[in-house]
């Protein structure tokens, strides 16, 4: 009750002072972002863009990351202004704020559903501090919830806005074709609309939007494809879940729990039933909700329906991926404060009004129990980031640095999570996976998994090299536990303060038995 009433205070203080709330956010965001360790997922796209020889070269790169060019395109911008990843940061926040500041000002919600969101777990922890391509879905999403009006007149705007978020993630194109389908799905059946277009509008108009949102689509759904020799999340052929499996099927509808709520239910039965069941009857209060609104109750409908079949089919991701659920239910109630009461749902299929009402009416409690969810869930993760860094990568690179041995020689181990490395060191490393230099990685054929036995006969065969006349830096993920009479292994120190497990580090020096030099 006290939180409540300190929440609706907050809210009123908002209503009085628009601008104070983008302020605060974007504050915090700052701290947040100066404070973030970066993780291999930021960086190694980041490697990427740097290490890449030639345009061609990034684009074959690209395919392999399972995602489109824009993040790629905006770094490889970034980079020519400034060769730190903290600008990759910087450029993160802004697209965030910008987004967060499009949704303050220009979304239908009250002051308190906007603070709410506005400090939820996506918008303040997800989309703000973890500098990756997901932000645009924010912003470009929003931006289109608020242009959205001026269809009337021009689709252009409209158009770029798609081809920009097809373009941003593989989520972001599910749901820029779902938006494309409800925009063809309005022209072709509202005529009243088609006559409203014609006369406002300029004769290029419709066929310039339609090429732009048709060339992105497919430019994004191109790039996205993984080559042949891909292996990332199965590749091309071994990815894909094409039999009926209940509990796979559980596990997908829990993703809309979770993007609505922030709870993931693992192996126990009861709880996924529960949870499927919860998610499902938030899907069906929203299509009441929706109800009377045939367009965004299309556009509901149809995107969850992708989002739901692209992670059951294929990959069941992470918050991240998932998020693009709750942006969804975001952009239908915000799509619905635009659209007037018609009677085409009610006709074709007729509910009793008491009913619509009843159900509508616990939408709205539904609603403000998710808000306060997506909440609680927000500060959690934005504390947590301060407090426990999210990798132990900037403090493993400040230590290299701060010791001088950033220009020694560096045998890394495994590959992939020491792309956050590399970044903040801003050199390259010899990869045992690879059996030479590199920065980022690419999970194709050519990369081979080595254990620590294999680690170390590369290691002694450097050190026997005429390349490699000194001891080794040798930086593992995981602890050091095996051993060679040939070689002498010295820890340094280890990193372990780090909420991804996979991104704690250990130092050593190997060099040379004393036995075996001579």
């Amino acid at each position: 009750m006290l939180a409540k009433k300190a929440i609706n205070r907050i809210s009123t203080l908002f209503s009085d002072f628009p601008w104070l709330i983008v302020i605060i956010f974007s504050i915090l965001g700052l701290i947040g972002i100066l404070n973030h360790s970066m993780w291999r997922d930021e960086l190694n796209p980041w490697l990427i863009v740097r290490d890449s020889e030639s345009f061609r070269d990034l684009i074959a790169n690209i395919k392999y990351e399972g995602h489109p060019v824009l993040w790629y395109f905006a770094l490889a911008f970034l980079i020519r202004i400034a060769d730190n990843p903290l600008i990759m940061q910087i450029f993160h926040l802004s697209v965030t704020i910008t987004a967060i500041a499009i949704f303050y000002l220009y979304s239908p919600f009250n002051y308190k559903q906007k603070l709410l969101f506005i400090f939820g777990y996506f918008p303040l922890y997800e989309y703000l501090l973890i500098s990756r391509n997901y932000a645009f879905s924010l912003l470009f999403i929003f931006a289109f919830c608020a242009l959205f009006p001026f269809r009337k007149k021009t689709y252009l705007y409209l158009a770029i806005l798609l081809g920009l978020l097809a373009n941003s993630s593989a989520y972001a194109l599910l749901v820029s074709f779902s938006l494309s389908l409800t925009l063809l799905v309005e022209f072709c059946f509202d005529s009243e609309h088609r006559k409203q277009y014609f006369n406002q509008s300029k004769r290029y108009d419709l066929f310039v939007s339609i090429g732009i949102i048709i060339f992105s689509l497919i430019l994004s759904a191109y790039i996205i494809t993984p080559p042949g020799d891909s292996y990332l999340h199965g590749g091309l052929k071994d990815g894909w879940t094409i039999q009926l499996d209940i509990r796979n099927l559980l596990k997908s509808i829990n993703r809309l729990f979770a993007s609505y709520f922030l709870i993931v239910p693992h192996k126990k039965w009861l709880d996924s039933i529960v949870c499927a069941f919860i998610a499902l009857l938030v899907f069906v209060l929203t299509l009441f909700k929706l109800y009377k609104k045939p367009l965004p109750f299309f556009f509901y409908t149809i995107s969850n329906c992708l989002i739901f079949a692209f992670t059951y089919l294929r990959f069941t991701g992470y918050p991240r991926h998932f998020g693009h659920f709750y942006l969804v239910f975001i952009a239908a109630l915000w799509l619905e404060s635009y659209c007037e009461e018609s009677t085409f749902l009610v006709n074709k299929v007729p509910i009793q009004p008491k009913l619509v009402k009843l159900a509508q009416k616990w939408h709205n409690v539904a609603f403000m129990l998710i808000l306060y969810a997506q909440l609680i869930a927000g500060i959690y993760g934005f504390s947590r980031d301060l407090i426990i860094p999210f990798s132990a990568s900037k403090e493993t690179a400040h230590y290299i640095q701060q010791n001088h041995f950033e220009n020694e020689v560096i045998v890394a181990s495994r590959d992939a999570n020491m792309a956050a490395l590399s970044g903040y060191l801003n050199r390259k490393f010899y990869y045992p996976e690879l059996q030479k230099m590199g920065s980022f990685t690419l999970f194709k054929q050519g990369r081979q998994g080595v254990d620590q036995a294999e680690i170390f006969r590369q290691i002694h065969s450097l050190l026997k090299s005429q390349e490699v006349n000194h001891r080794i830096l040798l930086i593992l993920n995981k602890k050091h536990n095996f051993n060679r009479n040939d070689l002498q292994i010295v820890p340094i120190k280890n990193f372990k303060r780090a909420w991804v497990d996979s991104e704690r580090y250990y130092l050593y020096w190997v060099d040379e038995a004393v036995n075996s030099k001579q």
